[in-house]
């Protein structure tokens, strides 16, 4: 089984070439990114000769382990380029774990002030994580057979395994060919729209991700262009749902998304947050009635499907106005995207759930299905559902705790614990969108860390492995 993680190593090696390539195109230093290729590429070298490969058979807790370290290992060596380029290990290792969990929370003070191929390689590790490394991996690397399917279920472990085709490899190179289209086809707009390569490759790596890194301090209020705005709306809008649908949509069914029940509740909730949000901006006179729209819905869109974009400091917004994101915060986009939070599936089968309950009280004896897209949803779904969101919201509520212990202020808090948890980004108080984690200690970064890795693989790939029973055989 470690035979693989050295596969990965080489993997995780292999991508930072491309960072490299773009420091020499710059003429910036090269040791940034040549030290950890080489440190990456030696401990890759070890486990390939000291723990072979294998065609074995796996159970699931095999593939919890290996996805579960896969990420962790990922964002540490990842790390190493921003300790290069100064900045401290725990400040370094949040800014990775950002990237490859696509969260969007940074930890760096002058953004502008590092150079640009770090900048370059902070967003292309979101691009990476987005649609998953260990998916790629899975895609790329032939006969993994079994040990393939177990770490699907684990790198994808939501409510349905979108499986496309009956091999699992098939599978995931479907869903990656997706995700490379759509990434190229809003990189030359970006470019038509007027921004630079550099910009728009960075800014695609990071919107289609459902990421929200930005070489720029304002995020997208740097640009203050309404064309660039609807365009990353879009693409947000399109990684935040189910990518199994869009290739349903341009291959078989072009009917696929909007016959979707999740995807139609996605929409319905960005149409009412977004009129909701905009009346209050009006109402309060912080805007006009016309960029009120154009504000909330972009800060709708971006924070519903965790990319963590800004045009406007919403932190300076009244209260009002920021609880409608805070709460957004929690939801997060659709099963099979590219974005964190609990997903839309999931709040709107616990709706059907509570009004299965609530009809139950007056008839005992009503048998009631839940159903789902004209199917029945079994009851066991039903039960893993609550359990998750038991689970998601006492990480939440403990994370919250340790941070509020270390003096922090409430708003900071609770906003800081669901950014990160729900792989969101910015959040209120002391880490609005124009400002930095920075000003978090280092234990309470370490907490957040932890929070963006355990929200990335959707809770119970990461707490599995702290529960006894998974270390018996």
């Amino acid at each position: 089984m470690l035979g693989v993680l050295g596969s990965i190593f080489w993997l995780l090696a292999g991508f930072m070439i491309i960072p490299l390539l773009v420091a020499v195109y710059y003429g910036e230093s090269l040791q940034t990114f040549a030290i950890p290729l080489a440190i990456t590429v030696f401990v890759a070298s070890l486990f390939t000769l000291f723990f072979k490969r294998k065609d074995e058979e796996w159970n699931l807790k095999e593939g919890f382990f290996i996805v579960a370290i896969g990420w962790l290992v990922a964002a540490i060596f990842y790390s190493f380029p921003y300790m290069l380029e100064g900045v401290p290990p725990i400040s370094a290792l949040f800014e990775s774990m950002s990237g490859v969990t696509a969260t969007g929370a940074t930890a760096l003070i002058d953004i502008e002030s590092h150079s640009r191929s770090l900048l370059f390689w902070r967003s292309m590790t979101q691009w990476l994580g987005g649609m998953g490394i260990i998916m790629l991996f899975i895609a790329i690397l032939p006969k993994l057979g079994i040990a393939g399917r177990q770490m699907f279920r684990a790198e994808v472990p939501g409510l349905q395994e979108e499986q496309l085709r009956p091999r699992i490899r098939e599978t995931a190179k479907i869903l990656w060919l997706v995700y490379i289209v759509l990434s190229i086809s809003e990189l030359l707009i970006l470019m038509i729209a007027g921004l630079s390569p550099y910009d728009a490759i960075t800014h695609t790596f990071t919107s289609i991700s459902c990421s929200g890194f930005s070489p720029y301090s304002d995020s997208i209020a740097a640009f203050n262009d309404p064309m660039v705005e609807g365009i990353i709306m879009v693409f947000m809008f399109l990684g935040g749902a189910n990518f199994a649908l869009h290739y349903k949509s341009i291959f078989s069914d072009r009917t696929s998304l909007i016959k979707d029940q999740e995807f139609k509740f996605y929409f319905a909730i960005i149409a009412i947050a977004t009129l909701v949000l905009a009346y209050m901006l009006f109402k309060t006179e912080v805007y006009s009635l016309a960029d009120a729209f154009r504000y909330s819905s972009f800060q709708v869109i971006s924070i519903l499907t965790t990319t963590g974009y800004a045009t406007a400091d919403f932190n300076l917004w009244p209260d009002s106005s920021r609880f409608i994101l805070f709460l957004l915060m929690f939801i997060g986009g659709c099963a099979g995207s590219t974005s964190g939070g609990v997903k839309v599936v999931r709040l709107l089968l616990l709706l059907k759930y509570a009004q299965k309950v609530l009809f139950k009280v007056i008839h005992p004896k009503a048998i009631i299905p839940i159903r789902f897209n004209n199917k029945t949803v079994p009851e066991e779904v039903i039960h893993s559902i609550v359990s998750f969101m038991v689970i998601y919201l006492m990480i939440f509520f403990a994370s919250s705790t340790l941070l509020s212990l270390m003096g922090m202020d409430f708003v900071t808090t609770l906003s800081a614990s669901i950014a990160t948890l729900g792989n969101v980004g910015p959040g209120l108080g002391l880490i609005g969108p124009m400002a930095s984690f920075d000003s978090i200690p280092d234990p309470g970064k370490l907490v957040l860390i932890a929070n963006m890795w355990i929200g990335r693989l959707e809770v119970f790939t990461v707490i599995v492995l702290l529960t006894p029973a998974f270390w018996k055989r």
